[in-house]
């Protein structure tokens, strides 16, 4: 590594809104990162906790640190005052309740400044954790890198909105996050939104190591399902107007996708007649998904849990506290010192790829290099 002197500055953007929970422990993942060069805006999104107050006790002790407050205005208004008073080179977007493990920053920074100036932006994988810290055994990681539009449409393989490094230019030309997700009360895909905004001019670089930790809450399992799937539909409404030479079919591989993934997040919330309609509108969309193992396995446990449901809410409460019983005895092998071992466990994960997997990605692949001739 060259002197931090010699290295660009890196805006890290915070925003917190109501964050009290994991706002300090998020921040101490930043301002430990190996890379020093670096400046941290957290915006207050008009937090009734002790949010601000858990942040101007940290930036006391850390003069990078810089706090913003506005009334509640939601993420993306939040992100966008954040870059407005940022000054690095290279903005580098972290949600409050998820963190970085040390060396995040120093390579997203060096695969940026190894790469051509058409590079945009880079992403690193993503391992999912739970409130204590604790791997859940669930990640997210992609090799989708160089001219990424369409395989975008199909899904944000990015994973999330603390996974990546972009250029300040980048942001700039886009005009940043988009707020009307927030207007339409259609909150969750902001950052897909601007990736694929990114993505229509620029090439992604991908550092293939798991280097963030994406929190699952589970207070947060029963969020409004139907927000996120018109958060979906307006993200796809606008690449369509924007690109209606795109064929119908990319749209429709990409609902079938979405559905699978909104099965999991209705089974999580207890919502096991949810699951299953979102898993039948999958398979009707793209039948592919019929040769996806995940299917099976998903159906079966939700069946499983919706017929034990009456027995389960004799003995806990409701759906929170069962999530609660079900975690202490699922994945609690895994310890935050493993994370360097899940690279090599999906390497030998990767030659044990089901054909759904290996036929998703040929067609794609195939479709792309037509679409990008």
């Amino acid at each position: 590594m060259q002197s931090s002197f010699e290295l660009p500055l890196v805006s890290v953007i915070i925003p917190a809104y109501n964050a009290e929970a994991f706002i300090e422990i998020t921040l101490k993942s930043v301002i430990s990162q190996t890379y020093k060069n670096i400046e941290v805006l957290v915006v207050d999104d008009g937090s009734l906790d002790r949010t601000v107050e858990i942040v101007k006790s940290i930036a006391m002790e850390d003069k990078r640190i810089t706090l913003l407050q506005q009334s509640n205005a939601g993420v993306a208004a939040a992100r966008n005052q954040a870059i407005a008073h940022s000054k690095g080179e290279y903005i580098a977007p972290i949600d409050a309740d998820d963190i970085w493990y040390p060396e995040n920053l120093e390579k997203q920074v060096q695969c940026m400044l190894s790469s051509e100036q058409s590079v945009g932006l880079t992403y690193a994988w993503s391992a999912h954790i739970d409130e204590e810290g604790l791997l859940t055994g669930r990640y997210d990681y992609s090799r989708q890198m160089g001219k990424v539009y369409i395989p975008l449409i199909m899904t944000n393989f990015v994973g999330n909105a603390s996974a990546c490094l972009i250029r300040r230019s980048c942001l700039q030309e886009v005009k940043g996050y988009n707020c009307r997700f927030q207007a339409e009360n259609a909150q969750g895909c902001e950052d897909w939104d601007i990736y694929l905004r990114i993505a229509e001019n620029y090439e992604f670089q991908v550092v293939p190591d798991f280097l963030i930790g994406y929190r699952q809450r589970i207070s947060s399992m029963s969020s409004n399902l139907p927000v996120m799937l018109k958060s979906y539909i307006l993200v796809i409404a606008d690449v369509q107007t924007r690109y209606p030479e795109i064929p119908s079919i990319i749209y429709q591989w990409s609902a079938s996708i979405y559905y699978m993934y909104l099965s999991y997040k209705n089974r999580e919330a207890g919502k096991h007649w949810s699951c299953l309609i979102c898993l039948y509108k999958s398979i009707k969309l793209d039948n592919l998904s019929l040769l996806n193992w995940y299917l099976y396995k998903h159906t079966l446990i939700n069946i499983i849990e919706w017929l034990a449901k009456p027995i389960i809410l004799l003995i806990w409460k409701n759906n929170f506290s069962w999530q609660q019983f079900k975690r202490q005895f699922r994945h609690r092998y895994y310890r935050l010192i493993e994370i360097t071992e899940l690279t090599n466990k999906l390497e030998k994960k990767e030659h044990l790829l089901n054909l759904y997997e290996r036929l998703q990605e040929q067609r794609l692949t195939q479709f792309a290099k037509k679409y990008y001739k």
